[in-house]
């Protein structure tokens, strides 16, 4: 019922409108001869609070929140009757009045509730606030005691606050007009924050503690066997901060994470493809339940379709990188800059292994994991909807790991595929030294296309492109005023987060394009999605000191801790049974040949 939404805060807005505006004084005439005119004023201060909590309502509304309405419909009524007592405006009286009649004809719509933590959250916090805004009220009053007319008892200082903080002029008397307002605006001031937080937290979405269950776990990984094939992100679903909505057939997923109100999906459903209906029915009926606002990041053309005939709205948010592995060669002049990076890093003297974990020793494990953290860019690890965000735990053997070695044997380049089906690879990790030659990631990345045949891959996943399209074709001959502003626009979004210079990195390799989309249920949901998307991906952070926990390479888990410990006991015991043996080995050769000993 959003249209319902939106009347209520048009209504919202016609309160803070006429409360503004200055009243007939042909009607405030008749009207003071039945109300003081200290009580029409505080009617006027009163009806603009109203509005402006009718507008505030209206997101929890769009949300069909279950204490939303109920709070609409008591500022509703107070409304109609504030806007007759502030000045006979009728015609403001009648819309909240039909605001009113719309509210209670669709009540039914209305079922989403919040954790009933949140309602004794809001009901500590309002006492707390009127606590204290009492306390603060009777404390002003006292020091500016000398202001008080004689002859009033001080029992009437906390009912001046009281009154004073529910915008109702108090029984107190000043001599001077000055302090009586100075008091009546920290009460004032206090009423509203007493009000408006506690209602804040009752309004505010809850969220949903991240991560899967070891049956989840067990059941992804199960239908990723089967069905794996049909989308590259859907390892990532494995993300230890995600959680899973089941098909009532349990053949398909949607894999998600609530931040701020908004349950964010990523990728395609997981699973059979004749289940994706069921999955995406069950996860767009827990948003409703909760109140959550769905949004999908990163689909494919086929999910797409299906999320729009659910009710989701799509755009194209950019473009997949994807190189078939058969069809792929260095030779020819499009591909020349590759050619001569890599020609440039092999006669520097680098090497590259290219291996599944299963197949890597717990050295070169523990070593991959040091280096995952320590060549990262920046503190927070970055990804959602394409990254795994671990290296090196066990539940991930099919995975490939790359490692660019220098001349000396340093560990300089890291890449990581997580599996896609059963003969592609999607790129997950992607780093670097930046004392390393230019030219390295082109050099790993050869590297995986040329030894993919031995790994059963004939599919590469690179990276991707946001609106890729827009820097194909905005900066040619002939593109249109709108194509051109936009393409500006993101060239200088590029200087922050290198929008061009990964779709340059990603072209040369001449890849087909893959489009993904966002899906969300309206425009007015985009800008609030765009800043859910950007503190998924974790471009957008907390400072520092209000972080919950420092994010630690090179393991997120516990069960990736304990693999990265044994992995560093393994090698150091392989570097003394080494030294052992060179030692014995030694002692050998000098009590055989000691001639040839110097």
């Amino acid at each position: 019922m959003r249209w319902v939404a939106r009347f209520v805060a048009l209504t919202g807005a016609i309160d803070v409108i006429t409360a503004l505006a200055p009243p007939g004084w042909h009607r405030l005439r008749l009207l003071t001869e039945v109300v003081p005119l200290a009580g029409v004023q505080t009617a006027r201060a009163v009806t603009m609070a109203v509005g402006l909590l009718l507008i505030y309502l209206s997101a929890g509304l769009r949300r069909r929140t279950a204490e939303a309405w109920y709070l609409a419909v008591a500022l509703a009524c107070a409304s109609v009757v504030l806007n007759v007592v502030k000045g006979l405006d009728l015609d403001a009286a009648a819309v909240s009045g039909v605001v009113l009649a719309l509210l209670v004809t669709s009540r039914a719509d209305y079922t989403a509730r919040h954790h009933w933590t949140s309602r004794w959250r809001a009901a500590l916090a309002f006492g707390g606030f009127a606590a204290a805004g009492l306390a603060i009220g009777v404390a002003e009053i006292g020091v500016r005691a000398r202001a008080l007319a004689p002859g009033q008892p001080w029992r009437l200082w906390f009912l001046q606050s009281a009154e004073g903080m529910a915008g109702v002029t108090g029984p107190l008397r000043f001599t001077r007009p000055a302090v009586a307002d100075a008091v009546s605006v920290t009460t004032g001031v206090l009423g509203l924050l007493a009000l408006g937080v506690p209602l804040v937290m009752l309004l505010k979405p809850r969220g949903r503690r991240p991560g899967h269950s070891g049956e989840d776990v067990e059941r992804i990984a199960g239908l990723l066997a089967t069905h794996g094939a049909q989308d590259s992100l859907g390892y990532f679903a494995l993300r230890a901060d995600k959680s899973m909505v089941w098909s009532p057939s349990g053949k398909a997923g949607v894999a998600y994470r609530v931040i701020w109100g908004v349950s964010l999906a990523s990728g395609d459903p997981i699973g059979d493809p004749e289940a994706w209906p069921g999955a995406v029915d069950a996860w767009l009926a827990d948003c409703r339940a909760h109140g959550w606002t769905p949004a999908v990041l990163g689909c494919g053309e086929r999910a797409a379709h299906l999320y729009a005939k659910h009710g989701l709205d799509a755009i194209e948010l950019g473009d997949e990188a994807l190189v078939d592995v058969d069809s792929f060669a260095l030779e020819g002049r499009p591909m020349r800059a590759v050619r001569q990076a890599v020609g440039r890093v092999e006669r520097a003297g680098y090497t590259c292994e290219v291996a599944r974990q299963r197949d890597l020793s717990p050295a070169a494990l523990a070593e991959a994991g040091r280096a995952w953290g320590r060549l990262r860019d920046g503190e927070v690890e970055r990804g959602f909807s394409m990254a795994l965000s671990r290296v090196g735990d066990p539940a991930d053997r099919d995975c490939v790991l790359v490692l660019a070695r220098d001349a000396a044997g340093t560990l300089r380049g890291l890449l990581q595929f997580v599996p896609w089906g059963s003969d592609g690879l999607s790129l997950d990790v992607m780093r670097r030294d930046r004392a390393s030659d230019n030219g390295l990631i082109e050099y790993m990345i050869t590297n995986v296309l040329r030894q993919a045949p031995a790994l059963g891959v004939r599919r590469l996943s690179l990276n991707f492109a946001v609106l890729r399209s827009v820097f194909a074709r905005g900066g040619r001959i002939g593109a249109g005023p709108i194509l051109r502003a936009w393409y500006h626009v993101l060239l200088l979004a590029s200087r922050y987060w290198q929008l061009e210079s990964l779709y340059r990195a990603n072209a040369k390799y001449l890849p087909e394009w893959l489009p993904r989309f966002l899906c969300f249920p309206s425009l007015a949901d985009i800008p609030r999605i765009g800043l859910v998307a950007l503190r998924a991906e974790a471009f957008l952070t907390a400072p520092a000191l209000l972080r919950r926990r420092p994010i630690l390479p090179p393991a997120l888990s516990a069960k990736a801790a304990l693999s990265a410990e044994a992995a560093l006991t393994a090698e150091a015991a392989l570097t003394a049974e080494a030294a052992l043996t060179a030692k014995t080995a030694l002692s050998e050769a000098c009590a055989s040949e000691p001639a040839r000993l110097p």
